[in-house]
């Protein structure tokens, strides 16, 4: 589980691939969060986008989800991630209402909490979907990318 976790605005992979030993820093549009795992978050919100559901997946299908966000850096033992999220779910979010948004944010909540129970994030976590939404929307409008950089 990462610690620290920033969304992220980049023009192209290059520039955010630039950000993995400092991170995106003040230079960037961005929305963080903590104590979250942000790959699996991607890959629910995406499947939630594709297949609808007020149900949290099983662990083992979410998994199994397809894409599911690509490294921009390759890992190495630092722990540091800077991934780009899927362009499907950049115009998903993007384009979704406060009425998805706040379901999907019931539904990740849910599965956190089942996951982690008192030891679950304490962001606000419509707070930060409708954050990364906002950036999404920037996103599409500029032809950027929106990326998530962790440790």
């Amino acid at each position: 589980m990462a610690c620290d976790i920033v969304f992220f605005l980049a023009p192209d992979d290059d520039t955010a691939a630039a950000t993995r030993l400092r991170g995106p820093g003040e230079g960037f549009d961005s929305v963080t969060c903590s104590s979250l795992e942000p790959d699996t978050a991607i890959a629910e919100w995406d499947m939630y986008f594709e297949e609808p559901s007020a149900e949290a997946p099983p662990r083992e299908e979410l998994y199994a989800w397809r894409p599911w966000p690509e490294w921009v850096t390759a890992p190495l033992n630092d722990g540091v991630e800077v991934f780009a999220l899927p362009k499907r779910l950049t115009r998903a979010l993007a384009n979704a209402s406060s009425v998805e948004l706040e379901a999907l944010a019931d539904r990740w909540t849910a599965r956190l909490w089942s996951e982690d129970g008192d030891d679950m994030t304490e962001d606000d976590l419509l707070a930060v979907l409708q954050g990364v939404a906002r950036l999404a929307a920037t996103a599409v409008s500029t032809g950027g990318g929106l990326y998530s950089w962790s440790y």
